[in-house]
């Protein structure tokens, strides 16, 4: 990986801290700070405006407002595991953030598919049309 990778870079920009965990561990839980938080300035990553879109797409909330990836990883018991989960859903994010959409092709169909097409929605309309209240005239 060279130095210009994103990935790379926000591994190495990325600030973590411990804090204390829900979920599995027993009594260890409630003495040792096992999940993950990982903390990320996005706009110190440098992203072209297109990939820095998508990333704040893929991430939702989990970007605040000023910019900040916020990670947080407490799926295992041991700090170790948890900070390795943080750091690869990191780099999938912005690797995902990376990828370039698939441009979508239209469809084109031919005479016979849309008459075809029509005549089951016909079809379906009829069906749904006898649905309607039973009168008793």
């Amino acid at each position: 990986m060279s130095s210009d990778d994103p990935v790379e870079r926000a591994l190495s920009l990325a600030s973590e801290s411990f804090i204390a965990a829900a979920g599995p561990g027993g009594q260890n839980v409630n003495k040792v700070a096992t999940a993950v938080q990982l903390r990320l300035d996005v706009f110190s990553l440098r992203l072209e405006l297109p990939v820095f879109q998508r990333l704040k797409q893929l991430a939702g909330s989990r970007m605040t407002a000023k910019g900040e990836l916020v990670i947080t990883a407490r799926r295992f018991r041991t700090q170790e595991a948890n900070r390795t989960d943080a750091r690869e859903r990191l780099a999938a994010l912005i690797t995902e953030a990376q990828k370039l959409p698939q441009k979508r092709a239209k469809s084109r169909l031919n005479r016979v598919g849309k008459e075809q097409r029509l005549q089951g929605k016909k079809r379906r309309g009829a069906v749904k049309a006898g649905r309607g209240k039973v009168r008793l005239d």
